[in-house]
Order: C-alpha cells, then structure tokens, then sequence
C-alpha cells in the first residue's frame, strides 16, 4: 500500500509576492523509500479542511512516481499553463543572457529551449520563464523575462 510509511511535513510558509496569499501551507509528502513530493494551499494551516485537501490532494499516478522518486508536476502542469502570462521569446529564439556582473561584458549567447521551467524541489508555482542552452554548451535558466536578465540576441 502506498500509503504504509509515509510522513507528511506542513508548514505555514509567507509568501513576499504581492500577487499571492501571503501565507500558504507547504504540505511534503515523503515516502519510506526516499521519494518525496510537495503540495501547497493559499491558506493559512487553521483554514484548510478536510474537503479541501481531498479536492486538491495529488492524483494516485502523482503520488507513485513521488514514491519512486520520479519526477511528477503537482498541480498538472496544463492547469498552471493556463494561468501563466505570455512571454517575449519563443522555443528556439535566440537571445543573450545575462550571466555575470558587468554590464557589458556579462552577457552570453544563447538559445531558448523551454518555456515555463521549473526544477523539482520549487516552491509550488514557482517558474523560470526560459531555460536556456549557452553556445557554450552549458544550460541556465532565466529568473525573470526583463530586459536586464535576458534580451534579444545582438
């Protein structure tokens, strides 16, 4: 049973956004053999109910990869899309990144390879929006769609 074993860690986590609640409860969900997964609410932990979780509690298919210690997106990955604001750049696109401290020569050539990045272990709804591959080979992510982080290629 995939439940025999499992810990769950809640935390009340405040959130500095203006554009979100600004207390979430951050619920870890882990597993004996190592795996781990997170979920999170708008909500302060005195607030959330029973039916509340059990509407927004990870799908089964979620909470066995988790187990495994596979990567699975919680919430589903098409339901955050929705939600998330258009970009400059596309797949493919070609910009420079900022990748060190001088504004001038801090900058490296690159190529957008995905949109709306995120690493396992964020926050919940915390995105990059770019993930870039460097001509130099290496991968970065961008933290924010400004100017002075990423622009188009010169």
């Amino acid at each position: 049973n995939i439940r025999n074993g499992v810990q769950l860690s809640v935390q009340e986590i405040q959130c500095g956004d203006p554009e979100c609640a600004p207390i979430d409860t951050a619920i870890a969900i882990l597993f004996p053999a190592g795996g781990r997964g997170m979920m999170g609410l708008p909500l302060e932990a005195h607030e959330v109910k029973k039916e509340l979780l059990e509407e927004n509690f990870p799908y089964e298919e979620v909470l066995v990869k988790w187990s495994k210690g596979e990567d699975a997106d919680w919430p589903p990955m098409e339901t955050m899309m929705d939600q998330l604001p258009s970009l400059r750049f596309d797949v493919g696109q070609q910009v420079d990144c900022r990748i060190g401290p001088d504004e001038v020569t801090g900058w490296a050539k690159g190529t957008i390879t995905q949109l709306w990045y995120r690493e396992q272990g964020w926050a919940e709804g915390s995105f990059a929006p770019y993930k870039i591959r460097l001509d130099d080979g290496r991968d970065i992510f961008a933290p924010g769609d400004v100017d002075m982080v990423i622009r188009a290629a010169k």
